[in-house]
């Protein structure tokens, strides 16, 4: 069993798939694997906080808040031990191994004002379906992002579910509609893309492109694993959303032998400070809105967010 520690931050300019060679799937006997975990290091983050007041379908996007006007989306699930969830780890500089999963399109659902999942791992290209239970309209934008700029991808209204009926969102139930269909399709090099809501701006989900099988996704206490790998000398990165740059590391994978590593991101520089607070006397607050007679009624049926809730 092999050990290998460290990490090192790199500011991509996202060319890595151009760069690559064209993988080419064949039988893989004796692989080696990968196992490791990925954490966050100094203080995590808090919440995005957004206010419901100022964006439309208040009461029923409401039904996930905090009861006070605010929705809360929280990019940085960390365990006791510095564990980070949903980061993608995947090799570079592997031309051939195992093949693909059988391709299929990726899944959005939209449900109370929420993008599930909230990170998505893709191929360039690869079908899209979102597909929306909500008795509301969304509109879908996806921007294709990179350090040297971001180009839409898509954009384009997702529909009222026609199965609600109309003007009764409390008493709601969700129920699928017919799905949004599209490509994600990635120009420039680019391998990451950001998925919003042109209505509701605390709808958000991330994506990351690969050009291998060899990738994953860090469960709750950022562990990961790797398996069915050929011997070789290959690079090993690490990405998430919210984070400014990528982990990189060398590493060596002997056959039949488990290479154990950690890879540590450095506490995040917190640039967010327009969503970081949460006041009761902010201007188009529930408390000065009432003031002027207007009536704000948010029912908490589905998720209550304190300051520090998990999203």
């Amino acid at each position: 069993m092999r050990f290998a520690f460290g990490f090192f931050i790199v500011v991509l300019t996202m060319s890595l798939a151009s760069q690559s060679l064209a993988y080419k799937e064949v039988p893989v006997s004796n692989g080696g694997m990968i196992a490791g975990k990925i954490v966050l290091t100094g203080k995590e983050p808090p919440p995005l906080a957004f206010s419901l007041i100022t964006n439309n379908n208040t009461e029923f996007c409401g039904r996930i808040s905090t009861g006070t006007g605010w929705r809360l989306i929280d990019e940085f699930h960390v365990a006791p031990d510095g564990g980070l969830q949903n980061t993608v780890v995947f090799l570079e500089g592997i031309h051939q191994g195992k093949p693909f999963p059988e391709t299929q399109p990726a899944q959005v659902v939209v449900e109370d004002c929420v993008f599930d999942p909230w990170l998505l791992v893709v191929r360039d290209p690869q079908p899209i379906h979102i597909k929306n239970m909500d008795p509301i309209i969304h509109d879908v934008q996806i921007y294709e992002t990179a350090p040297f700029g971001a180009k839409v991808m898509l954009h384009r209204p997702l529909r009222l579910n026609p199965f609600h009926p109309k003007d009764v969102l409390k008493d709601h139930q969700h129920k699928p509609g017919e799905a949004m269909i599209d490509t994600i399709q990635f120009t420039q090099g680019r391998r990451t893309f950001f998925l919003e809501c042109g209505f509701h701006p605390y709808m958000q989900a991330w994506g990351f492109a690969v050009n291998n099988p060899y990738y994953a996704v860090t469960d709750e206490r950022g562990n990961f694993t790797l398996p069915d790998i050929p011997e070789g000398v290959y690079t090993l990165m690490a990405w998430h959303p919210g984070m400014a740059g990528f982990l990189d590391m060398k590493v060596v994978v002997i056959g039949k032998e488990t290479m154990k590593v950690r890879m540590e991101f450095p506490e995040p520089r917190d640039r967010r400070m327009a969503h970081n607070t949460m006041s009761p006397t902010y201007r188009f607050g529930t408390r000065a809105l009432e003031r002027e007679g207007a009536v704000i009624d948010i029912q908490v049926t589905h998720e209550n967010q304190s300051h520090q809730g998990k999203h």
